[in-house]
């Protein structure tokens, strides 16, 4: 037989025909392993958004519904707004980690001091009560 080494009586074809699989084995099982590996990171590499949000209440700690809820970008200058609803409650999400942001709360006639969110600050889900206890304008 042409091509064909004997081997205690087998033929050496089921040998080479392993040999020519392995390569294709080992690029499949590599690809297999480097899609697990890319699953299991978690988006390590990418950071974690940061979500703020709490209560707006006035003066006596009641909740302030239909609040206006300032969030400036420190970084671009851009601000976002929100309602606070019936029971005071704002909230932003999908907020940059490595970004300062500042926050305030305004109602009618009333303002909440400004308070400032750190980058430096790692919590992922900050709980923030504004309390509307000066005058629009004032300090």
């Amino acid at each position: 037989m042409r091509g064909e080494t004997r081997i205690g009586g087998q033929t050496n074809m089921k040998i080479q025909s392993a040999a020519r699989s392995a390569p294709v084995f080992a690029f499949l099982l590599v690809c297999a392993l480097a899609s697990a590996n890319a699953l299991a990171q978690d988006n390590k590499g990418q950071p974690q958004l940061r979500t703020v949000h709490g209560t707006v209440v006035d003066k006596n700690d009641n909740p302030a519904p239909t609040s206006v809820v300032y969030l400036l970008n420190s970084k671009t200058e851009a601000v976002k707004t929100t309602f606070a609803d019936d029971k005071g409650a704002y909230r932003f999400s999908g907020l940059d980690p490595n970004v300062d942001y500042e926050i305030h709360a305004e109602r009618q006639n009333m303002a909440s001091p400004a308070r400032k969110i750190s980058n430096f600050d790692s919590r992922r889900d900050i709980d923030m009560t504004l309390k509307l206890s000066r005058e629009k304008g004032g300090s």
